[in-house]
C-alpha cells in the first residue's frame, strides 16, 4: 500500500493506532480524536508505564487524561521492569474489554518495540533472571559496556553486529538470554511465528512523519526547554532520593534521565550554567537520535498511513484518515 492512502475496509478496523516520533504531535492528535469518536487510549510508551516520571516523559497532564479513559500509564514503580511481552498481553486484553464496552481501541506512542511485538508476535525466548541480570550489570560497572559488547560478540556475533558497544539495554538482554539458554539470542528471533495475527489491519496505522527533520529538532528542543522550566532537575533529584534507583533500570535508561542522572552523578546535584548547558545539549541530541531510529523504523512499514506532520494541515488530515476508518464522528 502507499503511505498516505487509506484502504477501502468493509468494516470498521477492530483497532486504530497513531505511531511516530517524539515530538510530533501523538497526543494532541490523539485527544482530536477522542472528542470526535468514542475511543480509548492505550499508551505505547515504554516511559509512561513509570508512576513519579511525569516532566520527563511529557506524560499527558490530569486535565488531558480527564478527558478520555487511557490506559498503561503509571502502571509501575520505577524499580520494576516492564517487557514488551507484558504489553502485548496487556494490550491485548483492554483491546478486548474496551471493544465490549462498545468503544474502538486508539494505541498511542512511540515504542516501536511495543508496536513490532503486538503486530509480528513475540519470541519463544526465556523470561528475565534477575540473579543473572545482576551479575551482568555487576560485571558492567567494574569492566565497561563495550567489554561486554566484546563478551557478546564471541557468542552471537549476529546480535553484537547490529548493536553499539554502549547499547547497555539489548547487551545486557542477549548476555541474559545466552546465559540462561545456552543459546543466542539471534535464533530465538529466528523462531518467531509466521502465523502470528496481526491486531492492527492494514490502513488503521496512522504514522506521523516530519517532511523536514529541521522542524522535528526545533519541536524537540523546544520539548526539553520546557521540560527543564517545568522542574525536571528537581523530579530525577526527588527520584535519586530514593536511594533504590540506579542508571542501569531500564527507567533511568530513558531519554532525558539518563543524560541527567550522568551529570548529577559527575557534579552533583546542583549544576552550574556551564553543567546545565551541556546536559541541554546532550539530552536534545539524545532525542535526536531516539526520533531518527524511530523514524527508521516507521519507514520500513509499506502498510503504514503516513501523515506529514509538519503540514499545516496535518491534524485535519489525521481526522480524514480516522473518518475513512471509523465513519462520521459520533
Amino acid at each position: 500500500m502507499t503511505p498516505g492512502k487509506v484502504p477501502y475496509l468493509a468494516a470498521r478496523p477492530g483497532c486504530i493506532a497513531l505511531a511516530g516520533p517524539t515530538a510530533s504531535g501523538k497526543s494532541a492528535a490523539s485527544l482530536a480524536i477522542a472528542q470526535r469518536w468514542p475511543v480509548e487510549i492505550i499508551s505505547v510508551d515504554s516511559a509512561l508505564v513509570y508512576r513519579g516520571m511525569d516532566i520527563g516523559t511529557a506524560k499527558p497532564t490530569p486535565a488531558e487524561l480527564a478527558q478520555a479513559p487511557h490506559h498503561l500509564i503509571d502502571i509501575r514503580d520505577p524499580l520494576q521492569a516492564y517487557s514488551a511481552a507484558e504489553f502485548v498481553a496487556d494490550a491485548t486484553r483492554l483491546m478486548g474489554d474496551i471493544r465490549a464496552r462498545g468503544c474502538t481501541p486508539l494505541l498511542v506512542g512511540g515504542t516501536m518495540l511495543y508496536f513490532k511485538a503486538l503486530m509480528q508476535g513475540m519470541d519463544d525466548m526465556p523470561r528475565a533472571d534477575a540473579a543473572v541480570r545482576e551479575r551482568i550489570e555487576a560485571r558492567a560497572r567494574a569492566l565497561g559496556w563495550p567489554a561486554l559488547h566484546a563478551e557478546l560478540a564471541q557468542v552471537d556475533a549476529p546480535t553484537a553486529t547490529r548493536l553499539s558497544p554502549n547499547d547497555s539495554q539489548r547487551i545486557q538482554r542477549a548476555l541474559e538470554v545466552f546465559e540462561v539458554s545456552g543459546q543466542p539470542i539471534s535464533v530465538f528471533q529466528t523462531r518467531r511465528t509466521a502465523t502470528h495475527p496481526n491486531p492492527i489491519e492494514p490502513g488503521a496505522l496512522l504514522s506521523l512523519e516530519p517532511l523536514d527533520r529541521t522542524w522535528l529538532h526545533a519541536r524537540i528542543a523546544q520539548r526539553f526547554d520546557a521540560m527543564l522550566a517545568a522542574g525536571f532537575l528537581d523530579e530525577v533529584r526527588q527520584l535519586r532520593a530514593r536511594g533504590d534507583l540506579h542508571p542501569d533500570l531500564p527507567s533511568m535508561r530513558c531519554v532525558g534521565y539518563r543524560q541527567t542522572w550522568e551529570a548529577m552523578d559527575a557534579a552533583g546535584d546542583a549544576l552550574n550554567n556551564a553543567q546545565l548547558a551541556e546536559l541541554r545539549d546532550r539530552g536534545i541530541f539524545a532525542t535526536r537520535q531516539l526520533a531518527k531510529r524511530q523514524i527508521t523504523w516507521l519507514r520500513a512499514m509499506p502498510e503504514r498511513v503516513a501523515v506529514a506532520c509538519d503540514a499545516p494541515d496535518a491534524l485535519a488530515q489525521v481526522l480524514r484518515h480516522t473518518q475513512a476508518l471509523l465513519g462520521p464522528p459520533a
